[in-house]
């Protein structure tokens, strides 16, 4: 136990805290309008009659005709898009997602990133609003929606990175980033729980309201966050001077400065920074690929009902979400204790997420309804293992770079969203009669990829801060006498 005098740094509920878990809200309801879509269209989208000879059909084993019969009411789907609208539409958000990263990174780094965050969701949550609307105006306006969507949504984690940036202590930064950023895959729980909920007894033919409901909730958080979240700890009011000692004397640039001149070409060179951005590219191309077709998958090759099959797509993101936050604890501990080099932990976490997503998902090739118990924990475990990458490459770039940690994320997720736009167009490829054959061919293309995260991750990646990153003049912060940057902060 810590003494006395040394537990006046609270952690959980912290300014700095505090500010976490408003990022993490954000994140996660800028991805539920993300991935709503990929639910509600399920229920949009007319299946044809199932006349009562195909009700019977034989081609369907016992254990999946008890599926069939519990499809939507055709009545509540309106609309006749072909399998590659369908695509195109699911794939239109990273049309404007992939254009705005950079961007919304260096105006975060070089202006503060509060403003950039919260007008970004204001945006986003106007657009899904509009959605139904524009739906059943036409399918082009759908399309410009959703690349509105991606065009606002595109500056969120890049700024959300770079104000956690200016306030995560040395020996956090794996907590603090990690939780924030765990608002992606949780945003996926919420809205394939609630959409798929929502489908079934909403109001507005039922998918509409999945629109309206993730639309108006990000409305409203823009309020609260605008009252609340500062860019930076010296701008906080309600912040005690005992953190904000505490965070100045634990972290490794000026935080009062911001980066006026962005080392482009140096970071385009550096071996660590380009391990991040193709690991980046990897793991975002397996998430990518299935947030958009897990749904699809689920209805066409295991056979689930739409309420079934929105809250067990969302299990595989769960485990993602617990994994990533009890990894990033235990990584800080390790760090902080000195039992394990930053540069090792980063390449061992991502890589055993690699090859765990690798391997189970080639295991869910295999499976098909009649045992869809089996593919459910698969896809599970795949995504308990992506959820090592939050301690992994998804953190790395606070580490090599700390003080451009907005635009260091905002160019590997550039790269990163290319997976968002091709891979929902390749699968549709891969699968053009949804057999269980063809899917396994798709979950042999993640592996793939896996392995080449693998290599690049595990050879070039570091967790030491890089020369172009570090301070011209080196910051000279008195340390505050009561506070050690090795002892536990108060809990």
């Amino acid at each position: 136990m810590m003494e006395s005098s040394k537990q006046d740094v609270p952690c959980i509920f912290s300014q700095r805290w505090i500010l976490s878990y408003f990022v993490f809200i954000g994140i996660t309801l800028q991805n539920a309008l993300r991935s709503n879509l990929s639910v509600a269209i399920v229920c949009m989208v007319k299946t044809g009659n199932i006349s009562s000879e195909s009700r019977v059909n034989n081609s369907f084993p016992e254990h999946c005709k008890l599926h069939i019969d519990d499809q939507i009411p055709i009545e509540n789907a309106e609309f006749d898009w072909d399998k590659s609208t369908q695509a195109k539409l699911l794939s239109s958000f990273f049309y404007g997602y992939i254009c705005t990263q950079i961007i919304g990174g260096w105006l975060s780094d070089t202006y503060g990133g509060r403003r950039v965050f919260g007008i970004a969701l204001i945006i986003s949550g106007i657009c899904s609003l509009l959605t139904p609307v524009c739906a059943r105006t036409s399918v082009y306006a759908v399309f410009v929606a959703r690349v509105i969507l991606g065009l606002s949504s595109g500056v969120v984690l890049p700024s959300g990175n770079s104000i956690i940036g200016r306030w995560a202590p040395l020996f956090e930064k794996s907590k603090l980033t990690s939780f924030a950023c765990l608002g992606v895959a949780f945003g996926i729980v919420v809205s394939f729980i609630t959409s798929g909920y929502l489908c079934k007894h909403g109001f507005d033919n039922g998918w509409g309201s999945i629109f309206y409901l993730t639309g108006g909730c990000t409305v409203l958080w823009a309020v609260a966050w605008f009252l609340i979240a500062r860019d930076t700890p010296d701008q906080n009011k309600w912040i005690s001077k005992e953190e904000l000692n505490y965070i100045k004397s634990n972290i490794q640039f000026d935080t009062s400065k911001r980066t006026a001149v962005v080392p482009w070409c140096q970071i385009a060179t550096n071996p660590a920074f380009l391990a991040i951005l193709v690991a980046h590219f990897c793991v975002n191309w397996v998430l990518y690929a299935l947030v958009t077709s897990i749904p699809i998958f689920m209805k066409t090759v295991l056979k689930y009902d739409i309420k079934s099959n929105g809250a067990l797509s969302s299990l595989p993101f769960a485990c993602q979400v617990i994994t990533g936050f009890l990894l990033s604890q235990l990584v800080d501990f390790l760090r902080k204790r000195s039992l394990i080099s930053t540069t090792i932990i980063r390449r061992l976490c991502s890589c055993l997420g690699f090859v765990g997503s690798g391997v189970f998902l080639i295991g869910t090739g295999f499976t098909s309804c009649k045992d869809r118990e089996i593919a459910v924990v698969l896809l599970s475990l795949a995504f308990l293992f992506a959820g090592f990458h939050n301690a992994g490459c998804l953190v790395n770039n606070i580490d090599i770079g700390q003080k451009y940690a907005g635009t260091l994320f905002g160019l590997t997720n550039t790269l990163a969203t290319v997976p968002g736009m091709v891979a929902p167009i390749v699968t549709s490829i891969l699968t053009p009669n949804d057999t269980a054959e063809e899917w396994r061919l798709m979950f042999y293309v993640c592996a793939g990829v896996c392995l080449l995260g693998i290599v690049v991750f595990g050879c070039l990646a570091s967790g030491e801060v890089q020369e172009w990153a570090k301070d011209e003049t080196e910051v000279n912060i008195e340390k505050p006498k009561n506070i050690d940057k090795n002892e536990n902060t108060k809990f």
